[in-house]
């Protein structure tokens, strides 16, 4: 009897020793300043791990009172961390072996992030490490955001840099895009030219979409709603990597990136360069150069004071393809580029975008007090470049029987019609011209954050800009001849003739510009000057959140002439002043933990864009009348998240009213001939004015993380109506001649498509961790719904004889792509081996049309690359 009890004593012991062994820990992870789903939380030595949920959160029940955490996510640093009982590990931050990852500032409080759970918004989130992987290569920045619902990218014409991005059918002239809370999107007319933007692949922290009316406090053009670039800035820790890539057609990159790490007295730098180049993307005559830098410096003074200086920039150049008749695709191949061909035994083209923006800018983030926080930001660009085009005669252009331009034969054209000192004029020669796009942009943003009590917060904030844009042509190749007559303008002899050349390159662009005398065609400015301020408070508790914006802006907009155009063209314009706001509101409530729903609702009124206010923004200081009013925007959204530790589910519904509408659509006009689809022909310019749009729709996505974390599945889907209404007057101006052909045309638009993006799409991926460092993941995407651009000719026929339009469908069409991780140690670095093909089974597809014809999708692309982080 004494030994079972002293038996029983033993074993109870034991058993309360591994009770009290026992230890519960938890914590929450983060990477790129995101919470970090799917993370590996292992004790260490042991087989007793979980994985963080989609907040990163994570709880582990330890079998021992003390010991080791690692916890470790593919493609970044594992963290380890020693604990002693139960314990609450807080916020963990992963590093990627991206050594720009870490930074010490972004300007945080002037970038509107929303919270998952917490900002009533439709939001999707790209991480750095996708981007890097997938799109650092001969595939478009654009691309990191198209697997996402109501996000439709369009490659237009198989080259480099001329990407388009829609959300929830909306261009990017209504989709607000910052980077680092900066306003990017053009001043004078709301385009984003991606090719400018080309370096983002390298040095995104994250992109953050927010589909409709976002959390930006701005009052910026968020009609389809707000894209979110956090860049790199600078690092923490000592370290860098270098890359190569090589890709089809040629296409090859180098990549060097360095990081000093932060020193005893708070100071740190950064420095990326890279250069890319490719005789071609995917259509013929569309070669491609480029570099890529960044530089950074930080310093950390002391806990309150955090200064970051930061310049950025990404010259490039690319020939250009445009959309073409399905005719000439099916006689010269899907390829085929009417702009190009060979001159002097080289490949040339008539149309080359080159374009150097540096961005500069200058953050202070200052930490008055547990309850205020200020964040500013000064920044400026100087963007300097533009695009070629022939200039003159165009029945000088010849082309070969496989449809290119033959070159060598306008040159000898040329010198056939010149006169005895190889002179031409308009009539009698045909030159490559440079259309100059310059501008100066700078910018104040400040934000003030305010803490109060324990479910109150506000901000407050101001946002300044000062823009002036400068457009003019000059000359860049004679095409054989000494001397091009100038005959264009009424203020110059008619004998004036222009000699002096100037490249299309754009590092030349920066100094290497055309003085006045050297100038043709059209010669302007736009000075466009911005204040505005924004508000916003909101009161959070557990369970739920309100909140309400508002923000107030003025804007003046003068054009300044210095040609004498048509009509008053010399001087300055007069001075428009435009006043625009917006009101937006929103609440969430979160059921449970698991389950939580949000509404929100807002109006816009947007002031329209400065090209918009003038009747010939490049001959004329003359103003549209009557005059054009600013846009009204309705919006209104809701929507229900759920998320559990492996899985979550989003779905969104909307409704977006948008009247006082302005549009220019581009169309051809018959040239002298007066017979449409010669080589004479011109271009001519359509302009609509109180168009209104309705577009509606719902919209879902989810991702499947099983335990474990080694496969994560995803999809997503959107199911859009969008359609114009009502009737728009029209006027239709011939830009060769600066003439209007009509004055007071007016079509019936009611239930036309919208056309330009497919109103239905669907897409599934997944990432599967076959072994530690080796990955696969693959995309596949379907587009349907998909209409023509409006044809603004045939809405007017219709119109004219008693008809109404119905817009034409494009074939719908599926997209794969694939690529493959493979990550190994190589001593105590790492080596990186990444490889994607884009439209796996080479599928043939038309991703868009417009006046001049289709745009004919990318086939078959491919990329691969090595990478030593040091």
């Amino acid at each position: 009897m004494k030994n079972i009890t002293q038996f029983l004593c033993m074993a109870l012991l034991l058993v309360s020793s591994a009770v009290m062994a026992q230890s519960t820990l938890t914590g929450v992870v983060l990477a790129d300043g995101f919470p970090l789903p799917g993370a590996n939380v292992l004790v260490k030595g042991t087989t007793n791990g979980v994985s963080t949920d989609f907040d990163g959160k994570f709880t582990l029940q330890a079998t021992t009172d003390s010991g080791t955490v690692v916890i470790s996510y593919v493609g970044y640093e594992s963290f380890t961390i020693k604990f002693n009982g139960s314990k609450d590990l807080g916020t963990i931050k992963l590093t990627g072996d991206n050594s720009l990852e870490e930074v010490i500032i972004v300007g945080s409080g002037v970038i509107d992030i929303a919270e998952a759970r917490q900002t009533p918004v439709a939001v999707s989130t790209i991480r750095g490490k996708e981007i890097q992987l997938k799109i650092s290569g001969n595939s478009e920045f654009t691309e990191s955001m198209k697997n996402t619902p109501s996000v439709y990218v369009s490659n237009q014409a198989g080259g480099f840099g001329d990407s388009r991005i829609f959300l929830r059918g909306f261009d990017d002239t209504n989709t607000a895009f910052l980077l680092n809370g900066q306003p990017i999107n053009s001043v004078e007319d709301g385009r984003m030219f991606w090719s400018n933007w080309a370096g983002m692949a390298d040095i995104a922290n994250a992109v953050q979409v927010q589909r409709g009316l976002g959390s930006s406090k701005l009052a910026i053009s968020s009609v389809g709603g707000t894209v979110n670039i956090v860049s790199k800035t600078t690092d923490q820790r000592e370290g860098g990597f270098a890359r190569v890539m090589g890709g089809n057609d040629s296409f090859m990159k180098a990549t060097l990136a360095y990081n000093s790490g932060l020193n005893d007295k708070g100071w740190a730098f950064s420095v990326l360069v890279d250069h890319w180049q490719a005789h071609r993307k995917y259509s013929i005559g569309t070669a491609g150069q480029g570099q890529n830098y960044l530089f950074s410096v930080g310093y950390k003074p002391n806990e309150k004071n955090t200064f970051n200086f930061l310049l950025t920039g990404a010259p490039q150049y690319h020939d250009q393809n445009f959309s073409s008749d399905l005719e000439d695709y099916e006689m010269f191949g899907d390829k085929y580029n009417p702009n190009t061909g060979f001159k002097d035994g080289e490949r040339f083209t008539e149309r080359r975008n080159y374009y150097h923006k540096p961005v500069a800018n200058l953050n202070w983030d200052l930490d008055i007090n547990e309850n205020l926080d200020l964040s500013t930001v000064l920044y400026a660009s100087w963007g300097r470049g533009g695009g070629t085009g022939m200039l003159g005669n165009s029945s000088n252009r010849v082309r070969n029987d496989i449809g290119e331009v033959d070159f060598d034969q306008i040159v000898e054209n040329n010198i056939a019609g010149a006169d005895a000192d190889g002179f031409a004029g308009f009539g009698n020669g045909f030159v490559r011209r440079s259309s100059v796009n310059n501008h100066n942009w700078y910018g104040l943003l400040s934000s003030l954050q305010i803490e109060s009590g324990e479910n109150w917060s506000f901000n407050v904030g101001f946002d300044g800009r000062l823009y002036k844009g400068d457009h003019w042509r000059q000359l860049n190749d004679l095409m054989g001849l000494n001397g091009y007559t100038d005959n264009f303008r009424t203020d110059r002899p008619d004998d004036y003739t222009l000699t002096e050349t100037f490249e299309a390159d754009p590092w030349s662009a920066l100094f290497n510009i055309a003085d006045e005398a050297n100038r043709t065609q059209f010669d302007y400015s736009e000075n466009i000057n911005y204040i505005g301020g924004f508000g916003q408070a909101e009161y959070a508790t557990d369970d739920y959140s309100v909140f309400i914006q508002g923000a107030l802006s003025t804007q003046s907009f003068q054009r300044t002439g210095r040609f004498v155009g048509t009509g008053n063209g010399l001087g300055e314009s007069e001075k428009i002043n435009k006043v625009g706001y917006q009101i937006k509101g929103g609440a969430s409530y979160n059921l449970n933990e698991n389950h939580s729903v949000f509404v929100n609702a807002g109006t816009f009124s947007r002031q329209p864009f400065l090209d918009n206010i003038f009747v010939d923004i490049r001959n004329s200081n003359d103003l549209v009348s009557p005059d054009v009013d600013n846009e009204e925007i309705v919006g209104l959204e809701a929507g229900y998240r759920f998320k559990n530790k492996n899985f979550r589910f989003n779905l969104d519904v909307y409704r977006t009213d948008w009247g006082n509408r302005f549009l220019n659509f581009g169309t051809e006009l018959p040239g002298p001939d007066g017979v449409l689809g010669n080589d004479d022909d011109v271009f001519g310019t359509y302009r609509f004015t109180d168009v209104t749009q309705i577009h509606q729709g719902v919209e879902f996505d989810f991702e499947y993380r099983p335990l474990g974390g080694d496969f994560t599945f995803r999809g997503y889907g959107s199911l859009g109506n969008w359609k114009y209404e009502g009737s728009t007057p029209f006027t239709l101006q011939n830009d060769d001649t600066a003439e209007f052909i009509t004055t007071d045309g007016e079509v019936e638009l009611t239930d036309v498509k919208v056309g330009q993006a497919p109103q239905t799409s669907f897409g599934a991926g997944f990432v599967y961790n076959i072994t530690n460092g080796l990955s696969i993941d693959m995309d596949y995407n379907i587009f349907a719904d998909l209409y023509e651009f409006v044809d603004v000719e045939d809405v007017v026929n219709a119109a004219l004889v008693g008809d109404k339009y119905e817009a034409e469908r494009l074939p719908a069409y599926t997209l794969a792509d694939a690529g493959l991780t493979y990550r190994f140690d190589l001593g105590d670095n790492t080596m990186t081996f990444r490889a994607n093909v884009n439209n796996v089974f080479n599928a043939d597809y038309i991703g868009q049309s417009d006046n001049f014809g289709v745009f004919l999708g990318i086939g078959r692309t491919f990329n691969a690359s090595m990478r030593y982080n040091f």
